[in-house]
């Protein structure tokens, strides 16, 4: 039946890529309506999250993000289809890249702080056939025939996985490190005990996966805040921002630096957040009560 699964979601996709371009932009744009305005699904979440988040933007400006956040999730489902043709020609047409200087400066492995914005399997997919290949950590569907589908897409470029709740994820880590590839700690959602610690974002408490902070102590490997966002022409801007200072965090107690240091990545996704709201995924719950 996998094979199957996997069959078919290459045909999908060759199917897709033979298709003009504004038809995934377009399919997007209906299917963000449905979502937003004629289903309203998670809309009060939304909502709810950007009271947290920008208390004093008014309810017009929200309202703009919103639409135009579902609308890139819903277009993220259409950019997954492109991954198994990105190559050079594509990525001269359609990314443009920022701040990837400070990167090349550091030829081995390093850990990148990642959060949801723009295209995350696209973004995977052009930095590592371009730019340095990437070790995503990654959950997996419940769903044996989902997850088939969509791993069958991801594995047709340089990037790989590692399973975020597999007992050997540590090794793999380290070894991803060690070959000298960047492993992406994805941030941004809730994440409870035992893989979560009682953090702050957007100065509300909440849960945050402390996983990188420790691989961030232990490897001593530079953290990079690694995202993306769509312009107004159509293009993937694919950004890298200077390596995050942990220098004044570092203390004895290793849990007490997991809670210092994971504070800090969250303030690097807040400053991200705030130059690009349109683009984060709002519709989840990521204010839950830490427990």
């Amino acid at each position: 039946m996998k094979k199957l699964v996997n069959y078919f979601s290459l045909t999908v996709a060759y199917v897709y890529w033979l298709l003009p371009s504004q038809v995934g932009v377009w399919s997007a744009k209906i299917l963000a309506f449905l979502w937003a305005d004629v289903f309203k699904i998670r809309r009060q979440v939304v909502f709810n999250n950007m009271d947290i988040a920008f208390p004093h933007v008014d309810v017009k400006t929200k309202q703009k993000w919103m639409r135009f956040s579902i609308y890139v999730l819903a277009k993220s489902l259409f950019d997954l289809l492109q991954v198994p043709f990105v190559n050079d020609k594509w990525i001269k047409k359609n990314v443009v890249f920022h701040g990837f200087d400070e990167l090349d400066k550091h030829p081995g492995g390093v850990l990148f702080l990642c959060m949801h914005t723009a295209s995350g399997d696209l973004t995977g997919a052009v930095i590592s056939h371009e730019k340095k290949p990437i070790s995503l950590i990654t959950k997996r569907f419940k769903s044996p025939l989902l997850d088939e589908f969509w791993f069958a897409l991801r594995r047709r470029c340089k990037m790989q996985f590692i399973d975020a709740h597999e007992k050997t994820n540590a090794f793999e880590i380290l070894k991803a490190l060690k070959t000298g590839r960047g492993v992406a700690f994805v941030l941004d959602q809730f994440m409870g005990k035992p893989y979560g610690i009682e953090t702050e974002f957007f100065n509300k408490k909440t849960g945050t996966a402390y996983g990188l902070a420790l691989f961030a102590q232990k490897t001593k490997k530079p953290v990079f805040p690694l995202y993306s966002y769509w312009d107004r022409n159509g293009r993937l801007n694919v950004c890298v921002k200077p390596a995050v200072d942990l220098s004044e965090l570092v203390a004895d107690d290793i849990d007490k630096n997991n809670v210092m240091i994971t504070n800090r990545f969250n303030q690097e996704i807040e400053k991200i957040i705030t130059e690009h709201p349109e683009h984060w995924m709002w519709v989840h719950k990521r204010w839950k009560v830490f427990e």
